[in-house]
């Protein structure tokens, strides 16, 4: 765990304890307790813990990284009975909107205190004992999964072999600051469709804006976690499979929405992706012929990052078993298999560079040539006359950063007006050879938010910044942080409890 890490559990530990605090003033006083004491974290709790007549040893449970916050919050609980608020919305209150039932309870001049032996003789009846653990096992998970670390399954090779299809990950959230959730309101556990019956498992009665508690940037190299930025429109038939953008381009707006049903997400009910950071705001990236550069120097490449090559044997045929058993990782889904016959003794390989010496120790091995993919209108900008850019032959491009001002030209509007108007929320138009940025003329524009390139270590084999363009930071969800989990026809126990980088 990181200094930043642990800093923010400190701040959030001190937020449960002081955010009730102008409330338990007046409670203290009702109490016989000093109002002073109120306001200083841990002490408050030290008295409300006397008041319950409960062990000493709970105090001290109270500084066990997270396990403390919900510690906090149950001492919180317990104080409130000795007030007479036995009620489970009371109760919901107190944990929900401390802030504001404290300080309503402590100014009411209805609220009373009764003391231990008054509520020590309150019973609850054994379907309210359930519903209170129900409630509370699901705030406890709802504030692990906002603030601290959520579950991640690879669902593809896109970061192999990295990851691997179906291991199980931690995502810190702790890394770059928890992101308070746009749609608060939403069935818990669940990301955007229900399970079984279908449909939004979220509301957007309520949208609140991008906010980042204790933010920390993103690094270069690091793998992140984030929503998908061509996510917010799509169609339910396709969802984020074949973008919709992909659809527009290929079939046209006007079928894709005769044929398909569309629909959008807010930014954290986009699908989650997991990508390598190859470059953060403010820097030039660059592919030649599948070597990345940033700033003009080779970048980092991750000793499991793979590309595809077509390799060469004399007379030898490769199976399947010949490449596992050298140690070499193949995914031979079926599609976009890691080995695939050419015809004749050529074979396409999808290889790291290590493996790529281990085939070259082969008997029979003649060469080995790096597959490099031709240009493409599916690659960013998708504008192939203007940019003939390919998955291999990239750039030069820079990514957007906080506070950076660019002159707008017609060569790069193309490469930044998405950012402009649909990310950072701007009215976009052109008319008379000029742009009308929020309905005035603009030659210029300062960029709101910071940006990132991210890219899947299976270069080959991965849906990424390429296709789609930047990842603003509002999108960022964390950092992936330990495999717990592995599987693949059981367990893939050399995986277990690796931390990823």
């Amino acid at each position: 765990m990181s200094l930043h890490d642990l800093s923010i559990i400190i701040l959030i530990s001190l937020l449960i304890v002081l955010l009730p605090a102008i409330g338990l003033a007046k409670l203290f006083e009702k109490a016989g307790i000093p109002s002073w004491k109120a306001w200083v974290p841990f002490l408050n709790t030290w008295e409300m813990l006397k008041a319950a007549r409960y062990k000493q040893y709970w105090f001290w449970i109270q500084f066990i990284p997270v396990l403390g916050w919900f510690i906090s919050i149950w001492i919180l609980v317990e104080f409130v009975k000795l007030f007479g608020k036995y009620g489970f919305l009371e109760h919901a209150a107190a944990v929900l909107l401390p802030f504001i039932y404290f300080p309503y309870i402590g100014y009411s001049d209805k609220t009373k205190y009764l003391g231990y032996e008054t509520a020590r003789k309150h019973r609850k009846s054994a379907v309210r004992e359930w519903v209170d653990a129900a409630v509370f096992a699901i705030v406890a998970a709802t504030l692990i999964r906002t603030f601290v670390f959520e579950a991640y399954t690879i669902p593809t090779g896109s970061m192999e072999k990295t990851l691997l299809v179906n291991d199980f990950l931690f995502v810190s959230k702790l890394s770059y600051g928890p992101r308070i959730p746009n749609t608060p309101l939403a069935f818990p556990f669940v990301h955007h469709t229900m399970p079984v019956v279908g449909g939004k498992s979220y509301s957007e009665a309520i949208h609140l804006p991008y906010t980042r508690w204790f933010s920390s940037p993103v690094k270069r190299n690091d793998v992140v976690v984030f929503n998908f930025p061509a996510g917010d429109t799509l169609t339910v038939e396709y969802d984020s499979r074949i973008p919709y953008y992909d659809l527009v381009r290929e079939q046209g707006r006007d079928r894709v929405w005769n044929e398909n049903t569309v629909i959008t997400r807010p930014v954290d009910k986009r699908e989650n992706y997991i990508k390598r950071c190859v470059a953060i705001g403010g820097d030039t990236i660059e592919l030649k012929n599948g070597i990345l550069y940033v700033n003009n120097e080779p970048g980092f490449v991750s000793p499991t990052a793979a590309t595809y090559y077509h390799v060469r044997f004399n007379n030898v045929i490769i199976e399947p078993e010949t490449l596992r058993e050298q140690g070499i990782l193949l995914n031979m889904a079926e599609g976009d298999a890691d080995l695939q016959p050419l015809g004749g003794f050529d074979y396409r390989i999808n290889l790291t560079l290590n493996e790529l010496e281990i085939v070259k120790k082969i008997p029979g091995f003649v060469s080995a040539d790096k597959e490099i993919l031709p240009a493409s209108e599916d690659i960013f900008p998708n504008n192939p006359g203007m940019f003939p850019w390919s998955a291999d032959n990239f750039g030069k491009l820079w990514i957007p950063k906080k506070g950076a001002t660019i002159q707008l030209t017609p060569q790069n509007i193309v490469l930044y007006k998405r950012a402009i108007s649909v990310y950072e929320g701007n009215t976009w138009e052109e008319q008379g050879g000029k742009i009308y940025i929020n309905g005035e003329p603009a030659t210029s524009y300062t960029f709101k938010m910071d940006y990132f390139w991210m890219m899947g270590d299976n270069r080959h084999k991965s849906q990424d910044s390429r296709y789609w363009g930047y990842v603003p930071e509002d999108h960022v969800v964390g950092e992936a942080w330990m495999i717990w989990m592995s599987w693949d026809k059981g367990v893939r126990w050399n995986r277990l409890f690796k931390t990823i980088h």
